[in-house]
């Protein structure tokens, strides 16, 4: 490191300006005299010497005189002053860029010459997504801000004054082990740092997640707010999004492993068109990044399948296996290492549910599709903020697993949004156990949904407990809305009695009755009647898909 008391100032008069040369050892006569000629002379002379284009004093002309002459006698310095004369561009260099022998560390106003581009500090890092530097505000000393609320505490870190473009929501239960592997994979992306921030919100979790926030080394701003209440998912999402500084959002589950190009492609999508809902939750990949105690058979043996694709993985899976007795706590396969290499990958899995069940006939945009609102997967979405303000954030009165991104989703579909699937969108999902309550909540949360919102687009979505592929769900409301349309005043029986039964099945099913007898009518009724005449004019009117769905539920 250069020592910057090693070097001195000292005054040209052929140029009036200053230059600077390495001091010798023992301080400079010269030197110890203007040091007590600038104490004793009073404020105005000061004044007047700091001010543009003003003359020193006659005896600081003196003392520069007498510089000058040692200075004539200096060869090297010599040659230095008719370099430092002829540079008309060297006029602001501080200490530390003056004795710099490399002339490498610029300073600020050279860092931005040099490219000719006029990037601040940040934008300089976020091009080539480097750690920031010392002289970064983002890094300034690491520190952690916290505020105080009566719900939760959030604590920030890399507090950076930079704008931010995009703000991933992750929401987070007891899933301290997966969490810290996401975070990782969120700190490798290839969007600016910079121009990016993680809200991870945790509903009061019992286990580790609490000590991520010291933990994890992350280059971009990370919020961790800790809820002091268990809240749900919709609740602590909300909290996330009025925290979010970023014009889009991404949620993002806390168990999601993402790819380095993740929120880059989410992002593209997004540029040029402000009306859009970008998914990569249809192309879902699971892994296993741990082996979980409380896996189901299914799982272990899906995960067993798995690790023979690779000697080492297979190896820490049997030792598992030998010492599984004595241990309560996950076992770690997937290490950072593996995420950097993709080597993770061999533990992955495509579950092309949504796309096998009809939405792949539709294309990227799911042109026609009459349910694009089941594209709204919280689990790996993306929307601008401007859109949810339009239709409303997540409803609060869902708690529990499933059907609040779909309720959010229907409200984004009825004010226009259009839905992408993209491919390159997709993140991993690390599999851990499923925990049986989730099925009662979700037919809870469908319930709410349907009660919500009665109509034909929503209630038709029963039919997917009769494991109908989401074609056929898809033609069935194709044919009656044209049944609508066409026969505005026939059919008034069938129809109301299809809807009855698709609300019905959620209805039963919440609570726990058996679905059966849907809508069961008295023999010889004059409803009956009307309802089976009905019917049997489905097909030869050319609604094959409505008469079979009917037909499925109406004799249950």
């Amino acid at each position: 490191m250069i020592k910057i008391d090693s070097y001195e100032y000292y005054y040209n008069p052929e140029d009036g300006k200053y230059y600077i040369r390495k001091r010798k050892n023992s301080t400079h006569p010269l030197k110890k005299l203007k040091d007590k000629l600038d104490k004793s002379k009073d404020k105005k002379d000061r004044k007047d010497k700091t001010s543009k284009g003003n003359r020193f004093d006659d005896a600081d002309n003196k003392v520069n005189k007498s510089r000058d002459k040692v200075n004539t006698g200096n060869k090297k310095n010599k040659s230095r002053d008719k370099v430092n004369t002829a540079n008309e561009t060297n006029k602001s260099y501080d200490k530390a860029d003056a004795v710099n022998e490399t002339n490498k560390p610029y300073d600020k106003a050279d860092a931005m010459n040099e490219t000719n581009k006029p990037y601040d500090k940040a934008d300089a890092v976020n091009e080539t997504n480097k750690l920031y530097d010392k002289a970064d505000a983002v890094n300034e000393t690491n520190k952690v801000d916290i505020t105080d609320h009566s719900l939760y505490k959030m604590s920030v870190k890399n507090n950076h004054k930079h704008p931010i473009k995009v703000s991933i929501v992750m929401p987070t239960y007891n899933k301290y082990h997966q969490t810290s592997l996401s975070l990782y994979g969120l700190s490798k992306q290839t969007f600016p740092h910079a121009e990016y921030e993680v809200i991870l919100v945790d509903d009061a979790s019992s286990d580790n997640t609490s000590n991520i926030l010291k933990e994890v080394n992350v280059p971009f701003k990370f919020k961790y707010i800790q809820m002091k209440q268990n809240k749900g998912r919709s609740s602590v999402r909300n909290i996330g999004i009025n925290h979010a500084e970023g014009d889009l959002l991404i949620f993002l589950d806390g168990e999601m492993l993402a790819p380095p190009a993740f929120i880059e492609n989410h992002y593209k999508h997004h540029v040029h068109e402000s009306n859009l809902v970008v998914t990569g939750a249809m192309h879902y990949e699971g892994v296993y990044t741990f082996i979980m105690p409380d896996y189901n058979e299914d799982q272990v043996a899906h995960l067993k399948e798995l690790v023979g694709r690779d000697p080492e993985y297979r190896r820490l899976y049997e030792n598992y296996e030998q010492t599984k007795q004595h241990s309560n706590v996950p076992c770690p396969l997937v290490t950072k290492e593996d995420i950097d290499t993709n080597r993770f990958q061999r533990l992955s899995f495509p579950n092309r549910y949504f796309l096998n069940s009809g939405l792949k006939h539709f294309g990227e945009r799911l042109e026609g599709f009459t349910l694009p609102y089941i594209a709204f997967l919280s689990g790996n979405v993306s929307v601008r903020k401007a859109n949810l303000k339009k239709s409303g954030l997540f409803d609060e009165t869902f708690v529990g697993y499933g059907a609040e991104d779909w309720e959010l989703g229907y409200r984004l579909y009825k004010n226009g949004v259009q839905f992408v699937l993209d491919p390159s969108t997709v993140a991993y999902h690390q599999e851990h156990g499923i925990s049986k309550r989730k099925v009662k909540e979700q037919w809870g949360n469908h319930y709410r949904f349907v009660k919500k919102h009665p109509n034909i687009d929503v209630l038709i979505l029963s039919l997917e407990w009769k494991e109908l592929p989401f074609m056929h769900l898809h033609q069935t409301l194709v044919e009656y809305n044209q049944l609508e349309e066409r026969f505005p005043n026939e059919y008034n029986e069938l129809k109301h009695a299809f809807c009855t039964m698709l609300f019905r099945i959620i209805e039963y099913l919440n609570s726990g009755q058996p679905v059966t007898k849907l809508y069961d009518l008295p023999e010889g009724s004059e409803e009956r009647i009307k309802i089976h005449q009905q019917f049997e004019t489905l097909r030869p009117r050319g609604f094959d898909y409505l008469a079979s769905s009917f037909e499925q539920i109406y004799y249950l």
